[in-house]
């Protein structure tokens, strides 16, 4: 059974979301501040955290940056009632997973927690396979139709983390600093060049795109 983490510090929305996800099948954890987030995570392992970004003393953002700095992988949700591009941009350059604005529909919430959960494996099984695309990480190959593209390291890792999480929208800052050395003179632009050589060997796969996200970066959409 997956674990799930809520971080809320209203406390009837934070029963009310851990009731119903007791009853959709999750086990849950539910903590009113991020300091109690903290010891729950110190003494248990969990597979998705949602988070709230307003509470009182530490913050949503200061809970993820830590979590992000010791897990890159556990998909982590803020659910809140900031609305603004600001907000979602510092979210998504922390490295969150997935933003939703409340008032919170639960049965699209347990829709988007499906979704992280099986990204998730799809992250960590180190291969890959959409329609007639595939990639492998330990052959380090990626095939359409059957034949092989030339990928260059760089390359490979930018789509391979794109197609990991499909939907979810990466800055150009995020994937710089996750994959650029941190003394890089590049500027963020540089990751519009990597997209447009990808887009350009990627031309006749019919699997997926890679969508630019205004404002933002990119994300990988199937068809």
């Amino acid at each position: 059974m997956f674990k799930l983490l809520v971080v809320e510090d209203d406390i009837e929305l934070n029963n009310s979301l851990c009731s119903f996800l007791a009853y959709s099948g999750y086990e849950t954890k539910g903590c009113t501040n991020v300091e109690d987030a903290y010891e729950a995570l110190y003494n248990g392992t969990f597979d998705l955290i949602i988070s709230d970004i307003m509470m009182p003393g530490s913050d949503g953002f200061e809970l993820a940056q830590t979590i992000r700095q010791q897990n890159e992988n556990i998909p982590f949700m803020f659910m809140t009632a900031r609305d603004d591009l600001a907000s979602k941009q510092r979210g998504y350059g922390i490295g969150i997973d997935e933003y939703m604005v409340k008032p919170i529909d639960f049965d699209e919430l347990l829709l988007r927690i499906g979704a992280l959960l099986r990204r998730a494996r799809i992250a960590t099984a180190r291969r890959i396979e959409i329609g007639d695309f595939r990639m492998d990480v330990d052959e380090h190959t990626a095939y359409l139709n059957e034949e092989e593209i030339s990928l260059t390291n760089r390359e490979f890792k930018l789509l391979y983390k794109l197609l990991s999480y499909p939907k979810k929208t990466f800055t150009r800052s995020q994937l710089m600093d996750e994959f650029w050395e941190a003394e890089t003179e590049s500027s963020p632009r540089t990751v519009d060049v990597y997209m447009t050589k990808l887009r350009s060997k990627l031309c006749k796969c019919e699997s997926f795109e890679i969508v630019t996200v205004h404002g933002l970066g990119y994300k990988a959409v199937l068809k």
